[in-house]
């Protein structure tokens, strides 16, 4: 049977998968599909650990055999850890985290300081994610519900020569489980749940897999996923209420989750050359708003040539009334209609030149418990917001001969969502925010692997069509203290990517020890884009866009200085590659280092209506693409018979013209800056005693954007970290299995510290959150045969307050919004396999 890759065989292959099988008992782990067990090592060595099988290359490898920084975790590990959502294996890698906007109902993967956090979803992330080597194109598809996975691959660092140009800081890959001729067999999998807070948020999720071979040649699996849990933040308006109501249902619980998804996929094998595999996948979600919270602050002004400008923001003092600070210390009032205008100078402005509570929002309202689970919002509904996808995927595996295989991979994608968050995250009728995306995506990539004695090789042809229409805007629903409500100030953007591209690697062993890699990959980019911004009379606080728009901008270069939209077309030639050296002084060490180009393609901005003004909006929409040279060198070491695993490595980054999302006022653009990134990863695994496993691991980066402004065409220019992306990461596992009740008892516990870091780019005070230490634990029993399984789990034992995302809207509200991971959780998880 085909599977799709060639493999390279070596004897530290062969001792490794023989080890496997107990190895699997110990993690919880399957063996790799073609493994054969060598009884008589597996009798000498009573605990290993196990082989770990990568695509990382386009072809599976043994992960120590890879020169590239990866983190992999089967799909029974992420059971066990509790791994219910994509961006959750963040928590398991250091150097990985997460970042996002919507109070983490779209979340996106930050690998090493490489982020992007515009809430535009026209904007593609720089790491890319996959689902069985088919590419999420859209930046919302990367947060979805994972459920019958065979196994995650983390990579860090670019990857853009096999993975295209949107793998600038890495890339994350799920590959989920294949059918298989072995029989009928399946699992149903059940968990009931509560949140630890005021309210009281039951959770229930039901997972169920099924497989069947109809024959010798024909296999299917299929797998459905159903989770549902209340609002977990207690809403306790219309306490603190200022303005009237935004419609009937105002007030609910906020954090709740709706979700069904399911997959199929069929297999079909006439022969042990050919292997055609046809998967579909659909989820729907039912959200309420997004849980943002909110925390007073308070911008700082400083005179600069003579006029006022913004250089700080700081939490509000107990005893603080002012709405802003004057350079003088006065009240320098507020920017509520965001046109950088303040107090008594701009007469919309001028009924609120100081807080109507102290150490409050402008409007008098403070959090009653700060960051923990209870506050009062007025625009919070349940189920107001809705996610839907689905897709299909054909990969054909053909092998040509003993040493080439041919692949095609044509992947479709469609998605759809609206989503809603309260601005100020307070009982106060302003304004909302919706993110409304109507997507598909289309990727063909055709390809070669190949090998001979010496070297392997792979090229390939890809191309990806994206037909993006955005919908993003601020919502002033029925009751709002804006005058005019109820009314929409619509961004709505279309943008058309079609990319080109061909790719090659080779790797050439110098010798038995030293191995020589080298990668191109050309790309054309082509696009199309369309943005306007306009006046919608809204009445629902559910939908958007009712009624006859009338445009108000972007440019203003019409007949008589009539708004007009911004058209453009692009075309760009880009390319990505790497050259590295693998020495291998012995089968349990490797020693690699590398030299990287990876690139992001440019594209356009979509900032919303009533954004603060930008000069020169024309040539502020377009940004160019992102070039990022790496420099890595590392080291990859099996010990103790392979009881252990060591692996590290150092990198450097220099970066032209990074991509970096700079958020003022109530919108932000994204600006090209230069940076330079230092930083190291290390892992360690051991297995001190029989059924104990142990994991270590931890990352430091130190990272600089440079020059960057704090407001478009503002005279303050500042050296300044990257968002979401702390200094220090330390994360740890520990697993036990010992006989117990004629079966097996288990105990698994992970641990995580994240460094404090920053939510915007501007870096002020009050944008940042704390370091926090999140700990998860297990404890389960499977009976001899191994049909069933039970366990107690908890997530977030600590409670702790873990900040997710946030925006700073200081001149707008006197308030941040701000989102933190959801709280301590127990559950208990009963799972039946049979066959």
């Amino acid at each position: 049977m085909t599977d799709n890759t060639p493999k390279r065989n070596n004897d530290l292959l062969k001792n490794l998968l023989g080890y496997s099988a107990l190895a699997g008992v110990l993690f919880g782990m399957t063996m790799p599909a073609g493994a054969q067990t060598n009884e008589e090592n597996t009798k000498e060595n009573y605990a290993v650990l196990e082989e770990i099988t990568v695509t990382a290359q386009k072809r599976q490898q043994n992960l120590q055999e890879v020169g590239i920084a990866i983190s992999a975790f089967s799909g029974g590990m992420l059971d066990k850890m509790g791994v219910t959502q994509s961006s959750e294996v963040a928590d398991l890698v250091p150097g990985v985290h997460i970042s996002g906007n919507l109070a983490g109902q779209n979340t996106q993967f930050t690998i090493r300081g490489v982020t992007q956090n515009d809430f535009n979803d026209i904007v593609e992330s720089p790491n890319a994610v996959y689902l069985d080597e088919g590419y999420i194109a859209i930046a919302q598809g990367q947060s979805f519900a994972t459920f019958d996975i065979d196994r995650v691959e983390i990579l860090k660092g670019p990857q853009g020569t096999l993975f295209g140009r949107n793998a600038t800081g890495g890339l994350v890959h799920y590959i989920s489980r294949q059918p298989t001729f072995e029989g009928v067999e399946g699992y149903v999998d059940g968990t009931v749940g509560l949140f630890d807070t005021p309210a009281n948020a039951e959770s229930y999720e039901i997972v169920g897999a099924l497989n069947i071979p109809f024959s010798d040649k024909v296999a299917a699996r299929f797998a459905v996923k159903y989770r549902q849990h209340d609002g977990y933040l207690k809403n306790n308006y219309p306490e603190g209420q200022f303005g009237g109501s935004p419609g009937a249902g105002a007030g609910a619980d906020l954090g709740n989750d709706d979700t069904f998804s399911a997959r199929s996929t069929f297999l079909f094998q006439p022969n042990e050359s050919l292997s055609v595999r046809l998967s579909g996948n659909y989820s729907a979600s039912r959200l309420a708003t997004g849980p943002y919270q909110s925390k007073p602050t308070i911008a700082v002004f400083e005179n600069v040539n003579g006029i006022a400008e913004l250089v700080n923001v700081i939490d509000v003092a107990a005893g603080e009334t002012r709405a802003s600070i004057a350079p003088d210390g006065s009240d320098f009032g507020s920017d509520l209609d965001n046109d950088g205008i303040f107090g008594l100078n701009d007469p919309d402005d001028a009924f609120l030149t100081s807080r109507f509570g102290v150490g409050t929002d402008f409007f008098g309202y403070v959090d009653p418990d700060g960051a923990d689970f209870t506050t009062s919002s007025d625009f919070a509904f349940e189920n107001q917001g809705s996610i839907d996808t689905y897709g299909v995927n054909l990969n054909i595996g053909w092998d040509l001969n003993e040493n080439t295989t041919l692949t095609a991979i044509s992947d479709f994608k469609s998605y759809e969502k609206l989503l809603f968050i309260d601005v100020d995250a307070a009982p106060v009728n302003q304004s909302a925010n919706y993110a409304g995306v109507d997507a598909t995506s289309f990727t063909q990539e055709i390809r070669l692997n190949g090998e001979g004695e010496e070297f392997r090789w792979v090229a390939g042809l890809f191309y990806l069509n994206i037909d993006n229409e955005s919908d993003n805007g601020l919502k002033f629903p029925v009751g709002s203290v804006v005058p005019g409500a109820p009314f929409d100030l619509a961004s709505d953007a279309r943008l058309t990517t079609n990319s080109y591209s061909a790719f090659g690697q080779i790797e050439y062993d110098i010798s038995d020890k030293l191995t020589f890699i080298a990668g191109v990959r050309i790309i054309r980019e082509e696009k199309d884009y369309e943005f306007s911004q306009n006046l919608y009379f809204t009445q629902s606080s559910f939908e958007i866009h009712q009624g006859t728009p009338i445009q108000i901008g972007p440019l203003f270069n019409g007949p008589g200085g009539s708004p007009s939209s911004f058209v453009a077309a692009t075309g760009d030639t880009l390319w990505a590659g790497n050259l590295q050296l693998n020495y291998r002084p012995n089968d349990d060490l490797l020693l690699f280092s590398s030299i990287k180009r990876g690139v992001k393609a440019g594209s356009f901005n979509a900032q919303l209506a009533g954004g603060a003004l930008v000069p020169d909006l024309e040539n502020a929409i377009p940004y160019k693409e992102e070039i990022l040279y790496s420099y890595e060198a590392g080291f990859k070491k099996t010990f103790a018979d392979g009881r252990g695993r060591f692996n590290g490595n150092a990198f450097y980054y220099d970066y032209n013209d990074y991509q970096a999302f700079l958020f003022t006022g109530v919108s932000g653009i994204v600006v090209n800056a230069d940076a330079e990134y230092f930083g190291a990863d290390l892992e360690l695994q051991f297995i001190p005693v029989e059924g104990l496993l142990t994991q270590l691991s931890g990352s430091w980066i130190n990272a600089t954007v440079k020059d960057v402004p704090l407001r478009i065409g503002g005279p303050i220019v500042r050296d300044v970290d990257p968002t979401y992306t702390p200094e220090f990461q330390f994360s740890g596992l520990v697993r036990y299995e010992w006989a117990a009740f004629d079966g097996m008892m288990s105990l698994l516990a992970d641990a995580s510290w994240s460094d404090s870091f920053f939510y915007n780019l501007r870096n002020f005070d009050a944008d940042q959150f704390d370091s926090y230490f999140l700990m998860n634990a297990r404890l389960g029993w499977t009976n001899a045969d191994e049909t069933l399984e039970v366990a107690l789990q908890a997530r977030n034992l600590t409670d702790a307050r873990a900040g997710t995302q946030g925006f700073d809207l200081a001149t707008l509200c006197g308030c941040n919004e701000v989102a933190y991971r959801a709280p301590r959780w127990f559950g208990f998880n009963v799972k039946y396999n049979f066959n």
